[in-house]
Formats: C-alpha cells, sequence, structure tokens
C-alpha cells in the first residue's frame, strides 16, 4: 500500500478495535516482505504491518539510509540520513495509529539490522510513541539521537539479540547495548544465538514469548 508515507503490506487483527500495534523494519538490501514471514506465526490480536525503506537499492532492495562500503575508509553510514528515516518512521507510526484505529499506547517496533538500529533510534527520539522494541542483529547508534533524561525511558521495555558470529555486524558492538540499558535503568532483555547475521528459531520463539509478556495479551 502507498497511501501513507512509506510502502507496506499488512496483517490485520482480530480485534475490532484498539489492536496492539507491531511494526517491522527490515534490514540494508532487504525489502517489505523479509520479515513479514513471521506474521503468520506472531499472536492473532496484533495488527503487523512490515514497512519498506524509501531508498531504492540496484538491482534490488532497499535501504533506510546509504552505507559506504570503500576499503580505504572502512564502512561508514550516513547518519543525516539515518535521521530522517527515523522522523519518517516516527511520522509513519502517527499514520497508521490513525488510519487503522490501533492503540497508541501498544506499539511495538520489530527491526532486524538497519531496521533495529532505527528502532532504537525511534524510541530514544519519541519515547512517547513506543512501548517495546525487537532489536534483532543491531546496535545502539548514539549519532541518531540525543538522549533525554532516564525518567523518560522508564516505559520502554527492550528485547536485543545477536548472533555471536555475526560477520556484518560484530558481536562486540552488540555487546554495548548492556551497560547502555543499564545505565538508563530501562526494562530490557540480552540474548546471543550461535548463528551468523540472521535470526535463529529459538531466537524467534524467545522473543515471541517476550512479545506476549511485555503486550499485555
Amino acid at each position: 500500500m502507498t497511501d501513507l508515507s512509506l510502502e507496506y503490506i499488512s496483517r490485520p487483527s482480530t480485534l475490532k478495535e484498539n489492536a496492539p500495534l507491531l511494526l517491522l523494519f527490515h534490514g540494508y538490501g532487504s525489502d517489505e516482505n523479509d520479515l513479514f514471514s513471521f506474521a503468520s506465526e506472531l499472536p492473532e490480536e496484533f495488527l503487523i504491518i512490515s514497512a519498506k525503506a524509501p531508498y531504492p537499492m540496484q538491482p534490488f532492495g532497499n535501504a533506510w539510509y546509504a552505507i559506504n562500503f570503500d576499503a580505504e575508509k572502512g564502512k561508514w553510514s550516513d547518519n543525516e540520513q539515518a535521521k530522517q528515516s527515523r522522523d519518517l518512521i516516527a511520522n509513519f507510526i502517527d499514520e497508521i495509529l490513525a488510519k487503522y484505529n490501533a492503540d497508541s499506547n501498544n506499539v511495538t517496533l520489530l527491526g532486524f539490522s538497519q531496521g533495529a538500529i532505527l528502532s532504537y533510534a525511534v524510541a530514544f527520539t519519541y519515547p512517547e510513541k513506543v512501548k517495546n522494541v525487537i532489536a534483532l542483529s543491531g546496535y545502539v547508534n548514539p549519532d541518531l539521537f540525543e538522549l533525554k533524561g532516564p525518567e523518560t525511558y522508564k516505559n520502554l521495555n527492550f528485547y536485543c539479540s545477536h548472533g555471536s558470529v555475526d560477520q556484518v555486524i560484530p558481536i562486540d558492538w552488540a555487546r554495548q547495548t548492556k551497560p547502555f540499558m543499564e545505565q538508563l535503568g530501562v526494562n530490557y532483555k540480552y540474548s546471543e544465538f550461535p548463528v551468523g547475521h540472521g535470526v535463529a528459531p529459538q531466537n524467534f520463539y524467545e522473543f515471541r514469548e517476550w512479545l506476549k509478556a511485555n503486550s499485555n495479551l
């Protein structure tokens, strides 16, 4: 669908109104169909929206922001473009809530890789819009937001996971999540699985149970 600021596909909730909202944000070079494969295995009460990143890539796939892989400079991200996508997602949340009459107090962001990095950025910039964040194979990039006081984040819940042999985003980057969360005093769970840059079955089952427990279902 293209009637809102981002293209997306959806799975309706079994609830007539005030459904909990689960937004899916794919990784670099993928599209809205990728994470949507989870939808059929997730609780039927959720309205599930899988968004498509705004920047098309060649020959296929999309990105939330540019990554330069020039070996001489090392890999770097376009942080300004990332912030634009962060704000685009924040606006998209409001559009979806209005269109589908979903529960604005029960919004979960689920992101993979680049989508996870942005999910963190959205939650820390707009904590009033988000209840839960499921960040798969990503990391906290403090360049994408300005932290407010810890009290601002007391209502947020985070599930963070990473593959211990991830060849795309080093596990050391993900391990910095724990001290970051503890410094803020927020509710979080951090798990590692013996896989690369992907989601193991046991990872899926764990975050699904976490999602149920943290969504008042």
